[in-house]
């Protein structure tokens, strides 16, 4: 077992209007010795934006704003920004987040040059029925049945006056690119897909999509193997980059009596190749056990979004019980040396 230590909470709500309801769900990027948190303000009604602050070392609060640095805006994000992952591509910083207009939560990209200013590029995953997703990805044969479960709407509670699109969260870069093109993963439940190999983002065209789900079955990266993620799975942190292959700090859900248990995992993906998993952890890296997890907006919740390498130490940040925001730290390289214990089989 890898040992991880939990350093508690490290972020909490305030009583100002952008976030008196839960901060939590933080993108992390390290900037020479400051850790730069981007994190979902969760105001009172469920409306969501990008607050930030800033560490000195990997939890010395130096930094902190009292406004949003990224509010909504247009329709697509109406109802919030949720959920902001960031890596650095070369001189740009790309920052993902799900954006919600009340009814369809869908990846977004906003990209910056100097962490500070920031231009929103709007919804860059496709807008797709279920219907018509269905009808592309089983053209080769049936799908697993849990995209028909945890994707399609609820007719009754939709807005007769929107469309509802597949829910396409998770969106997260690679924090350079691969064979001189973009690479990044994506999210449609119950698996994490992959997107592989773009020149340009003017690439995703209606065109690309539809040829993408008519090859969905080659692009799942991970699906829910063991029994803490068996529900299904999701990205959490953007891959980093280690000689051993891409780390993906992930979550899993597994139901219970008590409902979903969100736990941060972890697992091994091929450098030249990302779609080819090498490994992966067969236990949680680590599970909601404190209260600060284990109560709150919702109850039982890991959620690792973040993280930051110092020297051999990679700390952790995610979402406590999607009301505050806490740290945990784990030896890199005891972390890498457990997954080569457990390799995938390829046959």
């Amino acid at each position: 077992m890898v040992n991880v230590i939990k350093h508690g909470v490290i972020l909490s709500k305030t009583d100002l209007e952008f976030e008196n309801e839960g901060v939590l769900n933080p993108a992390a990027i390290r900037e020479g010795n400051f850790v730069h948190l981007f994190y979902r303000a969760v105001s009172k009604g469920n409306h969501s934006s990008i607050g930030y602050c800033k560490f000195e070392g990997p939890m010395n609060l130096v930094e902190r704003r009292e406004t949003s640095l990224l509010s909504p805006e247009f329709d697509y994000e109406l109802h919030g920004m949720e959920d902001p992952r960031i890596v650095k591509i070369e001189d740009i910083y790309y920052l993902t987040y799900t954006a919600y207009d009340g009814i369809n939560a869908l990846g977004a990209l906003a990209t910056s040059t100097d962490l500070q200013h920031f231009e929103k590029k709007g919804l860059i995953v496709p807008t797709i029925t279920y219907q018509e997703f269905q009808a592309l990805a089983e053209a080769k044969g049936l799908i697993n049945d849990k995209y028909l479960r945890y994707n399609e709407h609820l007719r009754t509670l939709e807005n007769q006056h929107s469309e509802a699109y597949l829910w396409d969260k998770n969106l997260m870069f690679f924090p350079r690119k691969i064979n001189d093109k973009l690479c990044f993963l994506h999210r449609i439940k119950p698996d994490i897909q992959i997107i592989v190999a773009i020149g340009d983002l003017n690439e995703l065209t209606p065109e690309f999509w539809h040829n993408y789900f008519l090859h969905f079955d080659e692009c799942i990266v991970l699906a829910p193997k063991y029994a803490h993620e068996v529900s299904y799975i999701g990205g959490g942190c953007p891959p980093i980059e280690t000689e051993q292959g891409w780390l993906l700090i992930y979550h899993g859900v597994h139901d219970t009596l008590k409902g979903y248990v969100y736990s941060a995992c972890a697992a091994l993906l091929d450098l030249a190749d990302p779609r080819k998993e090498i490994a992966r952890l067969p236990y949680p890296l680590f599970i909601p056990a404190y209260p600060w997890e284990l109560k709150g907006e919702v109850n039982n919740v890991c959620f690792p979004t973040g993280a930051a390498l110092f020297e051999d130490t990679l700390y952790i940040y995610y979402g406590a019980a999607d009301e505050r925001i806490a740290c945990a730290s784990v030896s890199l390289a005891e972390l890498l040396k457990e997954l080569s214990l457990n390799l995938t089989n390829h046959e």
